[in-house]
């Protein structure tokens, strides 16, 4: 009788269990909503950040041209535009543990609608210092923008599909890169035959005010995302502090120290450094290279380098580390972007036969397809470069990843030297032998900088 009334109560108490178990689980579901959305406006965003970033490679040869710049100055559009990652990536972090990741994102939108506001004036007065000013804005709101959406990417999702995420966001932004030049063409360069030489006052005027209205509508749209964001589902990430224990004072000076005693950090932070703005150069400088040869619809260019790298990056997706380690990759592509730099600085600028072989015909000099052809060389050494660097660095990790993140100033410096190369006797063509070191210190990381655990 005992027997049966403890298999009773064993019985209710299993079912019990399981309704409990059940409804735990109903309830678990209902206040697990489906990441699909969140990942949609991610996903949006990163073309956004790839669009406002790429969107340089057409701007400066347009106001090369308006404004009758010199290479050096024509680089400060860059310069200015990417040296906002320098000053303005910590303070970042910093807004974006106050005011929440959701709350940066629209910030950060908000401050790039301002930059876009801030190209009007310029473009009415046609004040160099001005767009400068704009550029360094664009930049800052980017760099939080930036700082808020990428944890997102990571966190928003499993952990074990994160790197398929990030896949697909690469690919989204340097997609826009595509895109971004071919809408700027479309929408303020059509109608302007003039390419390169001096322009009549009336014709400046003409081409700056066809800055306006793309920009005023470009901050509209960037003002009203920034609305759309803030009272979107998105789910508010946890906030962590970057360098745990001692983020302030000593502690974080001590971190940083023995975070940059390693030597596959310190170097990875300069292979980054120099592959930025080795991308850079191969994907801002071809329109401007483009313009001094005479090509239309040179705001195109940019385009061609972009396509190349998003080929370069599905193609990495498919073989590492299935056919090829992501070492060897880095040292393919240091050696391709060896060779495809000798090929630009010694080719021939009147020859035509590449992209009559590869193109069908399409009338560019042979040097503005090999730049083209950097972005497939340049494709994957972020993400070689970036895991070989935290390697072994434990709780360092993040600091690590900060001043991996501070390598992207080499796209202020990088158009800087190209220009400043382009002062000889070679003249622009001879500045992309700036490249060489870029990618000499990248295949020495490759082969040994990654290796190393200790400066003795």
């Amino acid at each position: 009788m005992n027997n049966n009334k403890n298999n009773s109560n064993n019985v209710n108490q299993l079912i019990n269990e399981e309704i409990m178990e059940m409804s735990a689980t109903q309830v678990s579901e209902e206040k697990q909503p489906s990441n699909a959305l969140p990942m949609v406006i991610v996903a949006g965003l990163f073309f956004i950040l790839g669009f406002a970033t790429w969107l340089n490679g057409s701007l400066m040869p347009y106001l090369k041209q308006i404004l009758q710049l010199t290479p050096f100055e024509a680089s400060l559009i860059l310069f200015s535009f990417y040296i906002a990652v320098t000053f303005t990536a910590l303070p970042s972090a910093s807004i974006i543990r106050k005011v929440g990741y959701k709350s940066g994102m629209a910030l950060g939108m908000a401050t790039m609608m301002v930059a876009g506001l801030l190209f009007i004036p310029a473009a009415k007065t046609q004040i160099f210092a001005l767009f400068l000013f704009a550029q360094l804005v664009m930049g800052t709101g980017i760099t939080l923008l930036q700082t808020a959406v990428n944890p997102y990417v990571v966190r928003i999702g499993p952990e074990e599909s994160a790197a398929a995420r990030i896949s697909i966001m690469g690919i989204l932004n340097k997609g826009a890169g595509v895109v971004a030049p071919m809408v700027f063409t479309a929408l303020i360069l059509s109608g302007f035959q003039e390419v390169g030489g001096e322009l009549s006052q009336v014709q400046i005027d003409d081409m700056a005010n066809s800055l306006v209205l793309p920009y005023l509508g470009m901050a509209i749209f960037l003002g009203l995302l920034a609305i759309a964001v803030k009272k979107s589902p998105l789910p508010e990430l946890a906030s962590e502090e970057d360098f745990c224990e001692g983020s302030k004072g000593e502690g974080h000076q001590s971190h940083l120290k023995e975070a940059l005693s390693h030597p596959n950090l310190a170097l990875g932070v300069l292979a980054l450094f120099f592959y930025v703005a080795a991308e850079v150069i191969a994907g801002d400088t071809i329109g401007t290279f483009a313009l001094s040869l005479g090509v239309g619809n040179y705001t195109m260019m940019t385009s061609y380098t972009m396509l190349c790298m998003v080929a370069g990056y599905i193609l990495g997706i498919a073989l590492i580390p299935r056919i090829i380690s992501q070492q060897k990759a880095l040292m393919v592509s240091a050696i391709v972007g060896l060779l495809l730099t000798v090929g630009i600085v010694f080719g021939d600028n009147n020859s035509f036969a590449i992209a009559n072989a590869i193109l069908g015909g399409v009338q560019l000099p042979d040097t503005l397809v090999l730049i083209a052809f950097l972005g497939f060389a340049n494709a994957i050494v972020w993400p070689a470069v970036f895991p070989l660097a935290l390697s072994g660095m434990g709780k360092l990790t993040s600091i690590g990843s900060a001043l991996l993140i501070m390598g992207i100033s080499g796209g202020a410096f990088g158009p800087l030297f190209w220009s400043l190369s382009s002062t000889t006797s070679m003249g622009e063509q001879g500045g992309y032998l700036v490249l060489l070191p870029c990618y000499l210190f990248i295949l020495f990381y490759a082969v040994k900088g990654h290796k190393m655990k200790s400066w003795s």
